[in-house]
């Protein structure tokens, strides 16, 4: 049938959310439906089943399509180490670490690589839904670009503009992303979206039809804001700033750390009503009266144990041990808990060896390897079962005798714990997602868990957000535009 791409007037104007919500309500008309990104940039990162690493938005939007998630589906991912550099990862394997200079030349190269990626998910789909990255309208990035209009322009795929109406000025986005593009690449838009409208849509029907009448472009509709996609995974790390947990009860504290991985970790915990979660920013003290301490998972494992230090929180983390409170860390924060990390390579920047919290028996050298698989077992204590995943590049040493966290289905062990399991640390990613993990955790904390599958919680989401994009955008549109993709 063909394929659709949606790009937006600047970042986090909703287009992950749209694609997913597309990717379900056009699965949900009988269709066969692939999510693709050419080019993302995140440290949320998604397993393969094949131990590739994609963004997390393609895996939720492969959920959404009903399809497991593959490696095509983002073929150039950038996972951001320090404010220069990123890891490459293309076509789900890292190819090293980058700066941002380098990157810029070597684009042109990557496009062959997203275009064979593209075509093999049209080959075996009805539609392809394709999600831009930033915005068009940056045309000082146009000449090397493959996230957008170079894509674009080079598969053939039609376009239709998403501009956000909550942050304001969002005529002046669209009819302004037009005047300054290219025209060749202005004639690729064959229609616009205003996302996240905050009550009677009626209210901007003259603004609708005042980009009409500057663009020529059709209106695809005015999309309310969503309330649904607040129970979705987060793509961005600035979502994290935007409210804690619902719940009551016992105080879950996760710092922040600079460059945090990973992060959907805890929401199936900010939907729990039984527990408090709060995400705490740089600045901010980890607040006294907290239960449990998560350190969450990082691109930088050395750089950030100096941020965490930087801010104090390696003296709040000691003085919460003291009062009695409990720890766990997730893969780089796992590593954090240490006696020392090393990166004798360089790996993550500067070659080093720091000492770390002291707070577990083990220590960790950072290598070139990288470890990407999906993983199920279940906590050595309770017997719960999870399903998760790995996604880290350096190898723990723990102590003879130290116990085991976790049990992996072929008999491995993962992670440990001391102080009678008042400190506790593991490499798995995912583990609050499974009811019973989670409700086996949150029972140390003296907490009930909802009992909810974070699965089920998703594909209820999409199927709301499904049903709300039928109801006030015209998809048929949308699927008439898709035919138009060479």
């Amino acid at each position: 049938m063909g394929a659709v791409m949606l790009q937006g007037t600047g970042s986090d104007v909703g287009k992950s959310v749209l694609v997913a919500g597309l990717c379900r309500a056009l699965s949900n008309r009988g269709l066969s439906v692939r999510p693709f990104k050419p080019q993302n940039m995140s440290n949320n990162a998604a397993v393969t089943a094949d131990g590739g690493e994609i963004g997390r938005a393609q895996a939720l939007q492969a959920i959404a399509a009903r399809v497991a998630p593959s490696v095509d589906m983002n073929p150039v991912l950038l996972k951001p180490q320090s404010d220069r550099t990123s890891q490459l990862v293309v076509a789900g394997k890292p190819r090293g670490t980058i700066a941002a200079g380098e990157f810029w030349r070597r684009k042109p190269d990557l496009l062959g690589e997203v275009l064979g990626a593209y075509h093999r998910l049209a080959a075996e789909a009805d539609i392809v839904v394709v999600e831009g990255a930033g915005s068009p309208a940056e045309i000082n990035l146009r000449a090397s670009d493959i996230a957008n209009m170079g894509f674009a322009r080079a598969a053939g795929v039609p376009v239709v503009l998403v501009g956000d109406i909550d942050r304001g000025g969002v005529i002046a986005a669209l009819v302004g992303t037009q005047a300054v593009i290219d025209p060749a690449d202005a004639a690729m838009i064959r229609g616009f979206i205003v996302n996240k409208f905050r009550g009677d849509p009626t209210l901007f029907d003259d603004g609708v039809r005042a980009i009409v009448e500057r663009t020529g472009w059709a209106s695809i509709g005015v999309v309310p804001w969503l309330a649904d996609a607040s129970r979705l995974p987060a793509e961005d790390a600035v979502a994290l700033g935007r409210g804690d947990g619902v719940g009551d009860g016992p105080l879950i504290a996760v710092p922040m750390l600079s460059r945090i991985a990973n992060f959907d970790d805890f929401d199936a915990l900010a939907h729990e009503p039984g527990v408090r979660l709060a995400m705490i920013p740089p600045g901010r003290p980890i607040p006294g009266d907290a239960a449990l301490v998560v350190l969450p998972g990082t691109k930088a494992t050395v750089a950030d144990l100096g941020f965490l230090r930087a801010q104090g929180w390696d003296v709040d983390i000691a003085a919460h041990v003291r009062r009695g409170g409990r720890v766990l860390g997730i893969c780089g924060g796992y590593q954090m808990l240490g006696r020392t990390v090393a990166d004798p390579d360089g790996i993550e920047g500067v070659a080093a060896t720091v000492p770390g919290l002291g707070l577990l028996p083990i220590e960790t050298v950072i290598g070139a390897d990288k470890l990407v698989r999906p993983v199920t077992g279940s906590l050595v204590g309770s017997g719960a079962g999870f399903a998760g995943y790995e996604i880290h590049a350096g190898v723990t040493a723990v102590d003879a005798g130290a116990p085991a966290l976790l049990r992996f289905a072929d008999g491995r062990a993962d992670g440990t714990s001391a102080r009678d399991g008042q400190v506790a640390g593991c490499y798995v990613h995912g583990l609050f997602d499974r009811a019973e993990a989670r409700a086996a955790l949150l029972a140390e904390l003296g907490a009930a868990s909802d009992g909810l599958e974070r699965r089920e919680a998703i594909d209820a989401a999409l199927d709301g957000i499904a049903v709300e994009l039928e109801r006030v955008l015209d998809v048929d549109a949308i699927v008439r535009i898709a035919k138009d993709a060479r």
